[in-house]
């Protein structure tokens, strides 16, 4: 098979098309032939050497997730069967042609989506499910806070919070994002570039804050994200793209009986992923099904252009998804 592979560590120019064997799968897992794989910012971390992947995983080849078509099954599959179009959360390999995934991972693809539209929903929805519904618990009617509003995760993170109920802020760096955010459905986007998100959220909610805050950021806007929660608010933490470094109050976290709590995705068993994928389909696919949640793809590239899809996202120019093009 075709494969996008790590040469070495570096820039996106290290990524390059490669022939690989077709992988092994066990009793537990299917064969799906790959038409199309999204791209995210652990790829790019793990291209330039600073997110190995598990040893259960491709070392060279990226890709957190993928839809197309299964081709075979394990014995002990019982879901899915050979032909079913699927999209999934996978280890790693999936900037290949073909890849081998455990069943409970897998999700059918809704009707009245594309190959390359269901590849830009599991990395982010299994994310966003695991943070804000499951560690921070938001419920219907508190507010989230969502740095990085345009991001992957940040058109995710408002659809399903605003799908269910909650009041919806985003900061995102450009009025052009700002402006998508909230047509996508945010209550409020912030200019992180021009006004002050502390400042912006008191006045909006008169002095009592947010109850959930999802940050990529990290870095120097712990504290100021620990200013604006709101009694008994929780900070989740996915990504610290600003540093892993800061200096807090804590006798705000006291007084304010604040939670503060993070995850990493990709090193969690099969048995917890599965659990996030049956959630999802419950809660979540219904509502894309419908069109209520929808994909949103900025760019599509084909297999042998992985290169220029890890500049997009590097530029941070673009707004939603990136995915490539294995058909």
């Amino acid at each position: 098979m075709k494969a996008v592979v790590i040469t070495h560590p570096g820039a996106p120019e290290v990524l390059q098309l490669a022939e690989r064997p077709i992988p092994q799968f066990t009793a537990d897992e299917v064969l799906v032939k790959v038409a199309a794989a999204g791209v995210n910012r652990p790829d790019v971390a793990q291209r330039k050497g600073h997110y190995p992947p598990p040893a259960d995983a491709p070392q060279d080849i990226p890709g957190l997730e993928i839809a197309g078509v299964i081709t075979d099954v394990g014995a002990k599959v019982t879901r899915f069967k050979v032909g079913d179009k699927v999209c999934a959360l996978v280890v790693g390999g999936g900037y290949a042609e073909y890849c081998n995934i455990p069943e409970g991972q897998c999700l059918p693809i809704p009707g009245n989506l594309t190959f390359v539209e269901a590849a830009s929903l599991p990395e982010t929805f299994f994310t966003v499910w695991s943070n804000v519904f499951d560690r921070a618990r938001l419920q219907p009617g508190e507010s989230l806070l969502i740095h990085g509003g345009s991001s992957g995760i940040g058109v995710t993170a408002i659809q399903m919070a605003k799908a269910l109920g909650s009041t919806v802020y985003v900061t995102a760096g450009s009025a052009k994002k700002c402006k998508f955010c909230e047509h996508l459905g945010a209550d409020k986007a912030i200019n992180y570039k021009t006004e002050d998100f502390v400042a912006v959220l008191k006045e909006l909610t008169k002095n009592k804050g947010v109850d959930v805050i999802l940050d990529m950021v990290g870095g120097d806007y712990t504290p100021r994200n620990l200013r604006v929660l709101a009694d008994d608010g929780r900070l989740v933490l996915i990504n610290m793209m600003e540093g892993k470094d800061t200096q807090i109050d804590l006798s705000l976290i006291l007084r304010k009986r604040l939670t503060i709590t993070g995850s990493a995705l990709r090193a969690r068993d099969v048995a917890f992923k599965s659990a996030i994928a049956a959630a999802l389909q419950k809660n979540i696919w219904p509502l894309i099904a419908s069109g209520q949640i929808k994909p949103v793809v900025n760019a599509v590239f084909t297999a042998a252009k992985a290169a220029d899809a890890h500049a997009l996202m590097e530029s941070s120019n673009h707004i939603g998804k990136i995915v490539l093009n294995f058909e």
